[in-house]
Order: C-alpha cells, then structure tokens, then sequence
C-alpha cells in the first residue's frame, strides 16, 4: 500500500512576492472554527487573492478560502468568510502606520506546524510592471546558472 502524501507545513502565497516588495514580516493567530482548523492542517487552504484590511482598529484576514473534503463539511458561503486575526496591539498600530504611509498589508503564508494556526503578514509595497520584469529576468539567470552549475 502507498504511504500517504503528508502537506506540507505552510500554504504559500506565491503570488505575493512577485506583486509586492516585502520588507518584513510578522507572524499572527486566525480565529478559525475546529472543521477550519482540521481542513488546514490537511493542506486545503488558499492565500490567492487574500488581502489584510483593518476594521476598528482589528486586523481582519479577507477573501482567503478554506475548503473541506469529503470528512470536512465547509458550506460554501463560510469557504470565503472573513477571519479576524490576532495580534498584539503594538504590533497592529504599526501596520496602521505603514497602511498610511501607503503599504499593502499582504498575507504570505498559513502556518500549521506547530500546536496553533498562524498566518505570516508583511506590509509590502506594490511592484510596478518594469520590477516583475526585473524579478522575471533574475530568476531565469539564476536558473541558467543553477542548470550550468550542476552540470
């Protein structure tokens, strides 16, 4: 019999670093309900699209989808639901003040490794068209190199 595929311990949003410039990162709670929990740490999340706003002064994970699977019962208006997410007061002032300075507060990663739920946010500056080609071109160079070097 086949050994089971284990999730990895993060789901990505890969998307994120390519459209914003991340300058650092903080890690946060997600109030999530147990079937949320469960689905997650099964790998059945999704950051694509996912943004941070702010709400009375509370940061609120928005348009981030968690589904269920055949033992995990998710209805599809809670997939998408808004989930409050828990940080320090210190810690949310700040992102405030970089919200008004003009920063994207973008959501990198789910992390489920260890005993709770947390998410990676990072206040980021959106990239303009000439910095994705920038980023595209050094990673293809950065590739070419790797593929010559293992030769």
């Amino acid at each position: 019999m086949a050994k089971k595929k284990r999730p990895s311990g993060a789901i990505t949003n890969r998307r994120a670093r390519f459209d914003y410039q991340v300058e650092d990162s903080l890690v946060v709670g997600i109030a999530l309900t147990g079937a949320e929990t469960k689905s997650l740490r099964r790998g059945h999340g999704n950051l694509q699209g996912a943004y941070v706003t702010i709400k009375n002064n509370e940061l609120w994970l928005i348009n981030a989808t968690v589904t269920g699977d055949k033992s995990i019962l998710i209805p599809e208006a809670e997939q998408t639901r808004a989930r409050k997410l828990l940080a320090k007061r210190k810690e949310i002032d700040q992102l405030i003040a970089q919200k008004q300075q003009g920063r994207t507060i973008v959501p990198l990663e789910i992390l489920n490794r260890g005993r709770y739920v947390k998410l990676r946010i990072a206040a980021a500056r959106g990239k303009k068209k000439y910095d994705k080609r920038e980023t595209i071109k050094r990673r293809d160079q950065d590739r070419e190199a790797q593929r010559l070097m293992s030769r």
